[in-house]
């Protein structure tokens, strides 16, 4: 049954993708980009990757969606007709598509119990972590605590996003908003029910964030859920208003205050005199170290991501109203 539905949402992933590469409205693609982070969410699912789920629904078809929207909002609803030959790319796409594919030919068959990873890697997380770091979710122990430093290097890639889309388009400054807060006025209904849900909908973010350790969830996912209860906030009553809530300069701040507060951790670990991000010296019980270095620095993820997310919604937000403006 399961080989069934996984063949199923394969399916249905390739004539969504399928259909994406012939359509012109650029409106209907984005829409059925978010059809394709859904999907791939399910099949994560049936794969029994809940965490890996989680963040592409979060970010793939929510925040993702969103800010394609708002590019198109800049650059208009229809393609483009290309004056130049689409032969050139083809054989381009052709010949790295082979390449791929001959590079998969001497990897091991999937789900084969006899897989090097199966044992060696593997059996050493499932054996050693309930020990070494104590978490139910060993997900969350393999990316923060095992691969803490691999992790932090994700954060600062994201943090860097947000430098790039600052520097090319620039974000509102609080007192400089002239134009009038744009919103959805005419339509109580969203109005009432925007009310309603954000406020658990940023409930939920915390729970995501503090939950973590123990079941699906984490720093990024939670990052993107209140970036997303900001961003709902903002297309309902107006970014000017969105922005008086949370100003531009604040999550600035915020964004590269996460990312030290988690390289923090692995400093105040060197003074103690272990190595970088090693959580055993933050406490006399290395267990209990493992538990303040795992939460300090999913703090410090949740942090940097729902500030970069929400500052780069400013910035095309920012864009779309000088436009209609002008």
């Amino acid at each position: 049954m399961s080989d069934f539905i996984d063949l199923v949402l394969l399916a249905m992933l390739a004539l969504t993708g399928l259909r994406i590469i012939f359509l012109k409205d650029l409106f209907a693609v984005v829409m059925l980009f978010g059809i394709y982070s859904f999907l791939t969410a399910l099949i994560f699912i049936n794969l029994d990757a809940v965490d890996v789920a989680f963040t592409e629904a979060a970010v793939g078809a929510g925040i993702s969606t969103v800010l394609m929207l708002g590019t198109l909002a800049l650059t208009g609803r229809e393609e483009k007709e290309s004056s130049h030959s689409s032969i050139l790319p083809l054989i381009v796409v052709f010949i790295t598509g082979a390449a791929l594919i001959y590079g998969t030919l001497d990897m091991e068959p999937f789900g084969n119990p006899d897989n090097p990873i199966h044992k060696h890697v593997a059996p050493r997380y499932i054996e050693d972590s309930p020990k070494e770091i104590g978490l139910p979710n060993m997900v969350t122990s393999v990316l923060a605590s095992y691969r803490g430093f691999d992790t932090l290097g994700e954060v600062v890639v994201v943090f860097a996003a947000l430098i790039a889309v600052l520097s090319l388009l620039g974000v509102p400054k609080e007192g400089q908003q002239k134009a009038p807060a744009s919103g959805l006025k005419s339509h109580q209904v969203l109005r009432v029910v925007a009310k309603l849900i954000i406020s658990p909908i940023i409930l939920f973010a915390l729970y995501v964030q503090f939950h973590g350790d123990f079941g699906p969830g984490g720093g990024f996912q939670a990052g993107v859920i209140a970036a997303a209860a900001l961003i709902l906030y903002a297309l309902v009553f107006g970014l000017p208003n969105a922005v008086a809530v949370i100003g531009p300069r604040f999550l600035k701040f915020m964004a590269a205050a996460g990312v030290l507060l988690y390289a923090s951790v692995g400093f105040f670990s060197m003074y103690k005199g272990g190595n970088f991000l090693d959580y055993n010296k933050l406490a006399a019980d290395p267990v209990a170290g493992q538990h303040y270095g795992i939460l300090i620095i999913e703090l410090g993820v949740g942090i940097t991501v729902f500030a970069v997310m929400l500052s780069i919604y400013y910035a095309f937000g920012n864009q779309v109203e000088r436009s209609n403006i002008q």
